[in-house]
């Protein structure tokens, strides 16, 4: 802040600074009249400095903002017309030898004199239209960055809703699961917490990131395949294939957990045999996962789960990837196939 506020105040004195050496600049090696490099040049750019930084420090803001348009045109013509006599007054009274030659000048070539005071007109009106725009300008960049903000702070606001939205349902699932080994397999079921405790150690402390290293993710999209295995019978033949060591990516949590669930949830019969195949690859710019499983259609009546999963990805994929994402579904026969292709760069 204090930076910017440096910079912007040797900004405007290198301006003015610039505009006051204007007449030697463009007259560089010729004799100057001090006294008319004050009165035709000096004065008028005083008189700018002042309609600028006026309007720019108050007259905006408190009229122009807030719609009394008329008011601030009442107040800038009043000022303008002032400084007009002014300049005129100052001419007269300090200034005679000027006025004389200026007068013999128009004797000489008639219009230009009019035509001087509408420039002289023009030239205080540039100011003003100058200071409307900069803090136009500036009250714009300042709407948009708190626009953005706001923005931000949604989307981190709607992100963290789903990812809380999503670790209650990957609980509840994991839990129904291992609900049902108790009784058929105790050691099974105490394997499975155990499992399960380390997954849950990944979900409430790691994940709060933004991003996390691809490899810790893989690292726990094994760990729950191999918990799921616990629980499905011998005629279920899952496979899976991860990219192995660190592969230097970068992405957000937890995308393609659901994915898995979902496969577990409609991919496993207890009478009939299936496959779940899990295939993940990816280069330095992407990552394509895919899952393709035996679908098995829920019965009406079946209340387990509730869908949530792919509801909360899509949603999640939207706000994290936009358009750096392909997510498709492929339903053939008795098969099913999801494949979620995400841009990491």
């Amino acid at each position: 802040m204090y930076k910017n506020k440096t910079i912007t105040i040797i900004s405007h004195v290198l301006v003015w600074l610039t505009l006051v050496c204007l007449p030697y600049l463009l007259s560089y090696g010729q004799e100057q009249e001090i006294d008319r490099i004050i009165a035709h040049f000096w004065i008028p750019l005083f008189f700018s400095a002042i309609i600028f930084y006026f309007n720019y420090f108050v007259l905006v803001d408190r009229f122009l903002f807030p719609k009394k348009t008329v008011q601030f045109i009442v107040i800038n013509t009043a000022i303008i017309i002032f400084f007009l006599f002014l300049k005129e007054y100052i001419e007269d009274n300090f200034f005679k030898d000027i006025i004389k030659k200026r007068l013999e000048n128009t004797e000489r070539s008639g219009p230009p004199f009019k035509m001087a005071i509408y420039i002289q007109l023009l030239s205080y009106l540039a100011p003003l239209f100058f200071s409307v725009a900069l803090k136009s300008t500036k009250r714009w960049v300042k709407t948009e960055a708190e626009r953005k903000e706001a923005a931000n702070f949604k989307l981190k606001s709607e992100l963290q809703h789903l990812h809380y939205q999503l670790q209650p349902h990957f609980f509840f699932n994991s839990l129904n699961n291992i609900y049902s080994l108790v009784d058929i397999s105790p050691d099974q079921a105490k394997s499975s917490i155990h499992s399960l405790s380390k997954l849950m150690r990944y979900m409430l402390y790691e994940t709060n990131l933004e991003v996390v290293p691809l490899s810790k993710e893989i690292d726990f999209l094994k760990k729950y395949i191999d918990l799921m295995k616990l629980r499905v019978s011998d005629k279920t033949t899952v496979n899976y294939s991860f990219p192995s060591g660190e592969t230097g990516i970068q992405i957000a949590p937890l995308l393609f957990i659901s994915l898995i669930e979902n496969a577990f949830k409609h991919g496993v019969s207890a009478t009939k045999p299936s496959t779940i195949d899990v295939n993940m690859t990816c280069d330095d710019k992407s990552v394509l996962f895919s899952v393709e499983n035996h679908n098995f259609p829920k019965k009406t009546d079946d209340k387990s789960g509730s869908g949530i999963g792919l509801q909360n990805l899509e949603k999640r994929l939207e706000l994290l990837y936009s358009d750096k994402f392909s997510f498709k579904t492929i339903l053939n026969d008795d098969r099913f196939l999801v494949t979620l292709k995400i841009e990491t760069i």
